[in-house]
């Protein structure tokens, strides 16, 4: 996960090309499917990838899956390590020999607001994976939104939402919602506690982020830990902190507030799903009074019913 791959996002959005982005994690099986689903030309990988201190064999994956893909008549690979990889001449291309030879500029092209801006395949519970489809207007406008009034966010800031770019919470809130309100955004790669548990807290200090989303998952992977590694690093400039991906026990949400928002942040417990496209429940900073483990009050427009109470 590099800024190649978030290039590649407003690439496809600045031609009005559909793009699909794969879990990394996912087999030559899952990719394979996912590939034929969509009816894709064209592939953008890199050779190897980086997780925890080792590589990933992310071309060797594709490989496999293009052999029975005859419709992907183009791949295109960025190179991340110098380690060689099977090549298919016909198709494979480098990124850094093939970007050179284009304009720096490309127009942008006019789409309708029902137009697909792109697809997306959940990790689904059963079977192969489910397909998701959002499209320009109403994804790029539930992205603004929430941006701007569930996080507070001004103009100066620097936001860090460290999922994965692959996932729609990287969708969102890593490329198009920050980037919508022209705010700075971080991509992070890897995971939180290599090649130390300070891992998150450098990058907070070293880049002034103001906004931090993260995954109660990492939290309390993070809590683990001595605290010593929240205390070791200037975490001042963190205005909102924001939890995604699962409820968030009162427990780790205590040690969020105490340990990382030195309890002078906003937090902001977040619901939604990868069909909503954006934040449906939610408190808002300073103006909706916060309880640990509650995402509170739906989000402008949302209509919330119970309809199998416990």
């Amino acid at each position: 996960m590099t800024w190649h791959t978030v290039a590649t996002f407003l690439a496809c959005a600045r031609i009005g090309a559909i793009h699909s982005v794969v879990f990394a994690g996912f087999s030559s099986e899952l990719l394979r499917d996912c590939i034929k689903d969509c009816k894709s030309h064209v592939l953008i990988t890199s050779n190897e990838g980086r997780r925890g201190g080792r590589a990933t064999v992310t071309k060797a994956i594709v490989n496999a899956a293009l052999k029975v893909c005859p419709k992907v008549k183009h791949a295109l690979v960025q190179r991340r390590t110098r380690n060689t990889v099977a090549w298919t001449k016909r198709r494979n291309k480098w990124w850094h020999e093939e970007t050179p030879k284009v304009p720096n500029y490309c127009p942008p092209e006019v789409m309708s607001s029902e137009d697909p801006l792109f697809i997306l395949y959940t990790s689904g519970s059963t079977g192969k994976p489910k397909v998701v489809v959002h499209t320009t207007a109403g994804y790029l406008l539930g992205a603004a939104l929430t941006v701007k009034y569930v996080f507070d966010v001004h103009p100066e800031d620097k936001f860090a939402c460290m999922a994965d770019v692959d996932w729609i919470t990287g969708h969102t809130y890593i490329v198009y919602g920050p980037i919508l309100k022209g705010v700075t955004t971080t991509v992070f790669e890897s995971t939180p506690v290599y090649p130390t548990p300070s891992r998150y807290w450098q990058v907070v200090e070293k880049h002034q982020i103001t906004h931090f989303y993260t995954a109660p998952t990492a939290i309390c992977l993070l809590r683990r830990p001595s605290e010593h590694h929240t205390q070791a690093h200037d975490l001042s400039t963190v205005r909102v902190l924001g939890s995604v991906g699962e409820p968030i026990n009162p427990e780790a949400w205590d040690w969020y507030n105490e340990h990382v928002g030195k309890k002078q942040c906003a937090i902001v417990d977040t619901w939604w799903q990868t069909e909503t496209v954006s934040i449906m429940i939610t408190p808002f900073p300073g103006a909706i009074e916060t309880k640990p483990g509650s995402a509170t009050v739906p989000f402008f427009g949302i209509e919330l019913v119970i309809l199998n109470p416990v």
